[in-house]
């Protein structure tokens, strides 16, 4: 099982590193990570993706709250929106332009840059949905692929805050 963790943070040096410690000596694997300042530039906020279940989240859980820099830890799994962000750089000629376009119109993708032999398309969706517009570039020659991972943050009125 896929528990999506968000945490936040203090906006310091090296608070990434020791929160990819603490999962490196548990022996957690990190799925996806994510991290972005937040509304306060003291502050930045983790997404991280964990296989496991409900034991290996409550320990990763715990052990971030011990943690002098971690503010808070939040299980957002459930009733949240949940989003990646790819950018791809697909193989385009004359005769594929049209359909790669199209394509990526289907997917509410956008072009953001166009070369006389490739494009850079940004899609932003689900994981299913990522996966599902990578699988289709395949047959055009994906040159690159960079994705953001996971971020999610919980749906209504609820928020992530100190």
């Amino acid at each position: 099982m896929r528990h999506t963790i968000a945490v936040l943070v203090e906006n310091k040096p090296g608070v990434l590193a020791r929160v990819a410690g603490l999962f490196r000596r548990r022996g957690f694997n990190i799925e996806s990570l994510a991290v972005g300042t937040t509304e306060r530039e003291d502050l930045s906020r983790m997404t991280i993706v964990v296989s496991g279940d409900d034991f290996v989240l409550e320990q990763v859980m715990k052990q971030l709250n011990k943690l002098i820099e971690v503010i808070k830890v939040s299980d957002v799994s459930k009733n949240s929106v949940e989003r990646e962000l790819v950018l791809i750089k697909v193989a385009a000629n004359p005769q594929n332009r049209g359909e790669i376009i199209e394509i990526a119109s289907i997917f509410r993708g956008r072009i953001v840059d166009v070369a006389r032999d490739s494009f850079v398309i940004e899609v932003t969706g689900d994981e299913d949905k990522i996966n599902a517009f990578i699988d289709l570039m395949r047959q055009y020659g994906i040159k690159e692929v960079a994705r953001t991972g996971k971020i999610s943050m919980q749906r209504g009125s609820k928020a992530l805050q100190v």
